[in-house]
């Protein structure tokens, strides 16, 4: 296998810097835990407001309606109190009935005005989701390939998904009740030194207590949660490999192995959840202790000074209500102060996502790659993906118009990567690569990959009908279009038998079809595309004989016309190319046709003859019976086409 792509990223001075803790095992590599620094809160919900900005009135509606809300919440006690002192105790039954239905009044308009802060609130998140997850998502679409190698995806997937809805639940939810609960500590506290100064001060006496116990508590809980949710992330992604690799696991029979490795990731993401639970289940018991403790302080203050005239059963009442409320409001803002670590720390990640910058940057004057001759040029090529390590090493040479080239070589030699160069998936370090005399980088990405088609060993089709799956080459195709690409790849006969012919649905990775038959919708798909420059990447190396030569007809008829660069295992596949690149440990060692690089008996000779050894024998030209069959094949389908 050729290298795979590492990270080059250097620190740059005052960036934060993940520390790496591999587990042992197989797959360690990739679920390897990072414990990261502390991250900058500030500028979290500083980017955060920013997304908000669009809604600055609905938010300002909510706002006024959380205010009134708690502003007339707080009269309830007061009420109270009045109701008892003035009412209760002069036997007042008719006052009593007024302020009660006042109290009622007040309480059903505090209800109406939750409700309607409630979904204003809900309405506007949901907004600012969509906008987050679109941004996300075609944040993801630029980056290279690199970036996906070196991240987990079960990882990436776990910020869209968890993470994004932690975020909401904060937005949602946990804003309007932090605001709603700080302003009804300060009101609380406003009403009771207003009422009465003394009895006031005796209730505060352990909410300083409360604050610095809040406060000490949340500071462990933020990296806490922090850390869980990264571990979900490896979790996320141990079960897209498993499933991913669910047919291998059974076929060696490791399902043991593999209960094994998930339970070891599985038991870490336990412990750190358990050690950040911890922290956050602290807080609503002592939080209860604390507000007995003013209870008991309030009762013991309110009763002496009762006895000595200085304050009424109503006014000790009324504080009772405003400690137990004070309580209510601090014990919340403790599990809100929780929740919202978590949803910051998810949002830390996030903003760490949108912040990856792509490798492969468009020129500000790019051009649009159109009306392409497909002459092709690699002129002293160097590339690595990682520093000090080469992969293609002085690579040149030129591809004409309408001309086949195939790139053959052991296994790791760079094929692969020039294909990959070729696409603009990694930038080369040195020399150049020209389309129609015009280095690659001078065009837009979207409009080179739309002139280039590609047919993959391992076809990836979409969980959708055939007919998608082929218009998957050029959407705006019609169905006859589709048809038509189809028929030209050979697939429209098995296509029309399949239960529901072209509106077939097709299970994950088209897995409800037959290796041969998911090559030829990637070769129809190719087809529709209809590009300039053709990429066969060993299209035809896992497929018997005879569906082989349909897939060759079908590549046959592709490749007309159009400059084309096949990658093959099976040697006997490229011998009619127009120029054969042999390709070992990076550079180019042989070129030239098939008859040519025979008659040379170097390299590629004792590649191609290693392929067919044992089966010369009584052969007077040197051909093997597969060999001579296979190209006899290939030679009666030239001539039909």
């Amino acid at each position: 296998m050729e290298p795979r792509p590492t990270s080059t990223h250097e620190p740059r001075s005052g960036e934060r810097v993940a520390v790496s803790m591999p587990l042992s095992g197989p797959g360690a590599r990739r679920f390897g835990t990072r414990i990261e620094k502390p991250r900058d809160v500030r500028n979290t919900l500083r980017r955060l407001l920013g997304y908000l900005k669009p809604y600055r009135w609905t938010l300002l509606l909510v706002i006024v309606l959380v205010i009134a809300s708690t502003l007339l919440d707080l009269l309830g006690p007061y009420l109270n109190g009045v109701a008892i002192d003035r009412f209760i105790t002069r036997r007042d039954v008719g006052g009593l009935g007024k302020i009660a239905l006042l109290m009622l009044a007040v309480y059903l308009v505090v209800w109406a005005m939750r409700v309607a802060q409630a979904r204003l609130m809900v309405n506007m998140v949901q907004k600012v989701m969509r906008t987050l997850r679109e941004q996300l998502f075609g944040h993801l679409q630029t980056l290279s390939l690199s970036f996906f190698d070196r991240n987990p995806h079960g990882d990436l997937m776990s910020r869209l998904t968890n993470d994004l809805d932690a975020l909401s639940r904060l937005l949602a939810q946990n804003v309007t009740e932090l605001f709603g609960g700080l302003l009804s500590l300060v009101g609380i506290v406003v009403m009771m030194f207003a009422i009465n100064f003394w009895l006031a001060l005796g209730s505060m006496f352990v909410f300083p207590l409360m604050l610095w116990f809040t406060g000490f508590v949340g500071k462990r809980t933020r990296q806490g949660f922090r850390e869980f949710q990264m571990r979900i992330g490896q979790l996320n992604g141990e079960l897209e490999e498993i499933f991913s690799g669910q047919r291998v696991i059974l076929a060696f029979g490791q399902e043991g192995s593999t209960l094994a490795k998930f339970d070891r990731v599985n038991a870490e993401t336990r412990d750190v959840g358990i050690r950040a639970q911890i922290y956050a289940t602290l807080i609503p018991p002592l939080m209860g202790i604390f507000s007995n403790a003013n209870i008991a302080i309030l009762a013991g203050l309110g009763g002496w000074m009762i006895l000595r005239g200085w304050a009424t059963v109503g006014t000790i009442l009324t504080f009772y209500n405003y400690s137990r409320r004070f309580a209510g409001p601090l014990r919340q803002l403790g599990d809100l102060y929780n929740q919202i670590q978590s949803a910051l720390a998810g949002a830390e990640r996030v903003f760490e996502l949108l912040d990856q910058t792509p490798e492969i940057l468009e020129a500000p004057d790019a051009v649009v790659l159109d009306n392409v001759r497909g002459d092709v040029v690699f002129e002293h090529v160097n590339f690595s993906y990682t520093p000090g390590v080469p992969v293609i090493k002085d690579m040149s040479f030129h591809a004409k118009p309408g001309k086949t080239i195939a790139l053959v070589g052991p296994t790791g030699a760079g094929k692969t990567t020039m294909i990959n160069l070729l696409s603009r998936f990694y930038d080369i370090q040195s020399g150049s690569i020209r389309i129609d005399g015009v280095d690659l980088r001078a065009y837009t990405k979207a409009s080179l990959r739309r002139k280039l088609g590609v047919v993959l060993q391992d076809t990836f089709l979409f969980s959708d009908t055939v007919m998608e799956n082929i218009r998957y080459g050029r959407l705006d195709a019609t169905d006859e279009e589709v048809i038509a690409a189809a028929q030209l790849a050979n697939a429209d006969q098995f296509i029309r038998r399949l239960p529901r012919g072209y509106q077939t649905e097709l299970s994950e990775r088209g897995s409800n079809l037959s290796q041969g038959q998911r090559q030829l919708l990637a070769i129809a798909r190719a087809v529709l595309a209809d590009p300039a420059i053709l990429i066969l990447d060993e299209a035809t190396s896992s497929v018997d004989t005879r569906t082989e030569q349909h897939i060759q007809e079908a590549l046959l008829r592709l490749m007309e016309g159009r400059t084309s660069f096949v990658i093959a295992h099976r040697l006997s596949t490229i011998r009619g190319a127009d120029t054969i690149l042999v390709i070992n440990e990076g550079e180019i060692v042989e070129r030239g046709t098939h008859a040519e690089l025979l008659a040379q008996q170097g390299f590629y000779y004792h590649l191609y003859k290693s392929q067919f050894k044992g089966q010369m024998i009584n052969s007077p030209d040197g051909l093997s019976f597969q060999e001579k069959n296979y190209h006899a094949n290939v030679e009666q389908m030239q001539t039909v086409i």
